[in-house]
């Protein structure tokens, strides 16, 4: 798992959704992916997601997969976002803290894709 795209494709893989394509800008950039709540679901149900940047879709992510997420903010700790019992050990926050919890979240989820059948 090296690109967002494919952190993102995991990520909704373990969350249950069908994705239905890529949404590029207007330089080709891959900025989300098109989903619906599972493949059967009307057509009107699709829509842009990506919880590396929306807070919204990373919060539902989070509370879909049941995840604790341990947020720890300067002294005595090194900034950090950890999701417990995931295995996942935690993203340092640098400059952004929200940045690198949904960051945080979309990881965790990724691994739980990763051994979804």
């Amino acid at each position: 798992m090296n690109t967002d795209r494919e952190l993102l494709q995991l990520a909704a893989k373990a969350a249950g959704f069908y994705v239905k394509g890529e949404v590029v800008n207007q330089d080709d950039e891959f900025i989300g992916l098109r989903v619906k709540p599972g493949i059967s679901a009307p057509r009107v149900t699709i829509a842009f997601w990506n919880p590396l940047t929306d807070d919204g879709d990373a919060f539902r992510l989070a509370v879909k997969l049941g995840m604790a997420v341990s947020v720890c903010l300067g002294m005595p700790c090194e900034s950090f976002t950890a999701i417990l019992g995931s295995g996942f050990d935690s993203e340092k926050h640098k400059d952004d803290p929200y940045a690198a919890t949904r960051r945080a979240i979309v990881r965790a989820a990724a691994e739980i894709g990763l051994e979804t059948p």
